[in-house]
């Protein structure tokens, strides 16, 4: 680190040293900004993260993936993914409004028709929503399918995967902004030890096979998901994991799984919210002089189913 000849001052032996007090204090400030070890350098980061979120008025819309009528995937066990959706949604949406994110919507979609996967994105842009996110538990194609039998009655189960997933849709008009919310979203989830799956990568997957786009945080394109391509802001569908997966399935449905997975949706809204809040300006008045005055500095991203 380059040093200015006032701090190279401050350091020579006390003999060479001619400078009154006040300028020793202001200098050791200086140093104390500026070096590690420093006031500024040990600050904690997430504290002046959550600062800068103004989370009374940011908008965030979950989507509870399909509707009691059209339920989506089933569960190694009978369980409807609908329920499974909306209990893990109703949990996220309580966290957020704790947190302070008291705009946040809970969007319950009704009927069969594909026709309401437009209205959800279209509901989401007349809110004008800040993040979008569709909450979803995950299946497999029927052909991976196995059979066994639960309380009587003969089941669909697979145990070859398990783990979430994330998409966006580069079709999105703000893709850059979906990839950095799914990304703080994957990172939440990795940094609770959660892991997700990769067979979307597989060749085997033929059709409903995806680009991987952060394999460290696990998001995957998905370009046709109506309720990311229609949507206007930040959007991200979470698979929070697999229902055909008979261990998985019973994680899922605990309620450590649901606290642990909504905690870490709550961070990722803050850090996307704090990362994309407009950075506040150091004003300098106006002197009533004809001198120039320098510009003031800046201070301190199932089976086959409509989503």
């Amino acid at each position: 680190m380059l040093m200015t000849s006032a701090v190279k001052s401050l350091l020579r032996p006390p003999h060479m040293q001619h400078r009154p007090p006040a300028l020793t204090a202001v200098l050791l400030g200086v140093l104390a900004c500026q070096w590690p070890g420093g006031a500024a350098a040990t600050e904690p980061k997430d504290k002046a993260s959550s600062a800068a979120c103004h989370r009374e008025t940011y908008r965030v819309v979950l989507d509870v993936g399909h509707t009691a009528e059209a339920f989506g995937a089933t569960s190694a066990r009978g369980g409807r993914e609908y329920d499974f959706n909306l209990r893990l949604a109703k949990l996220i949406d309580q966290k957020l409004h704790a947190s302070g994110f008291a705009k946040t919507v809970l969007l319950v979609t009704k009927g069969k028709s594909r026709k309401g996967l437009g209205e959800r994105a279209s509901r989401a842009n007349a809110l004008g929503a800040d993040v979008f996110l569709s909450i979803h538990h995950d299946s497999v194609p029927d052909s991976f399918l196995q059979k066994w039998t639960f309380e009587g009655k003969e089941r669909g189960y697979s145990d070859r995967f398990k783990g979430h997933s994330i998409f966006v849709s580069h079709d999105n008009a703000s893709y850059g902004s979906s990839l950095q919310f799914a990304r703080a979203l994957g990172m939440q989830l990795k940094t609770r030890g959660l892991r997700y799956t990769l067979h979307y990568t597989e060749k085997f997957m033929g059709h409903r096979q995806r680009t991987l786009v952060d394999a460290e945080a696990g998001v995957y394109r998905y370009d046709q998901l109506i309720v990311l391509r229609k949507t206007k802001m930040a959007a991200a569908l979470l698979e929070a994991g697999s229902i055909i997966n008979r261990d998985e399935e019973l994680v899922l449905e605990s309620p450590e799984r649901r606290d642990v997975i909504s905690a870490a949706v709550v961070d990722a809204v803050d850090d996307f919210c704090a990362a994309r809040s407009p950075r506040p300006v150091e004003r300098i008045a106006r002197q009533p002089s004809t001198k120039l005055v320098q510009p003031a500095s800046m201070l301190p991203t199932s089976q086959t189913k409509q989503r």
